[in-house]
């Protein structure tokens, strides 16, 4: 199975530790979503791009003082984003997207999914979760994105039932994201999964 987002024929997600490993794997676009206080990643300047989009915001699903939280803003940045991709990526090239956060878990997988969702309008919510496994197997979107995702593409609460099924798919493939969300406060998206902790 494979889902397009405008002529670009590879998908990756990391985090930052593992951007060193993808300089000589032909990346052309990259999409960064960093903490706004945080130094910009040094690496990327040895990336041979033809596009770079840099996004700041925290990997937060509840308000937190001095924090900025996802917003409305934050998805439209990333759909349009994805327009911008459809409108100059030349067909017929070898074109290579890369979306890393901090981890490459939460909010470059929600951000690649927002991406897959927008350009492939007819593809069902179950196929776009599924697919961002087979790119990213421990994937954890950020809950807020793709709620505030779901709103911004009218899928009528799909994608966010989606989300749950895909929360509890990873909880069940492994136990640990128990220990790792509760650690980082982010118990609700647990609950979405069907946690009953």
């Amino acid at each position: 199975m494979t889902l397009a987002i405008a002529s670009i024929s590879r998908l990756t997600i990391c985090g930052i530790e593992e951007l060193p490993a993808q300089k000589d794997a032909g990346v052309t676009h990259v999409l960064s979503m960093l903490d706004p206080d945080r130094a910009d990643v040094a690496v990327l300047s040895q990336f041979d791009l033809r596009h770079r989009h840099l996004m700041r915001f925290h990997d937060i699903i509840d308000p937190e003082d001095g924090k900025l939280m996802p917003s409305a803003e934050t998805v439209e940045a990333i759909v349009q984003y994805g327009e911008h991709l459809a409108a100059s990526v030349e067909p017929d090239t070898d074109n290579h997207l890369l979306v890393h956060c901090h981890m490459g878990l939460s909010r470059s997988t929600a951000g690649l999914l927002i991406l897959l969702a927008a350009a492939n309008p007819d593809v069902d919510e179950e196929t776009l979760f599924t697919y961002l496994r087979t790119i990213r197997p421990p994937a954890w979107p950020n809950s807020v994105m793709i709620e505030l995702a779901d709103h911004r593409l009218n899928r009528h609460g799909r994608l966010l039932a989606a989300l749950r099924r895909h929360y509890a798919h990873q909880i069940a493939t492994d136990p640990r994201y128990i220990a790792w969300m509760t650690g980082i406060k982010r118990d609700r998206e647990l609950r979405l999964g069907g946690w009953e902790g």
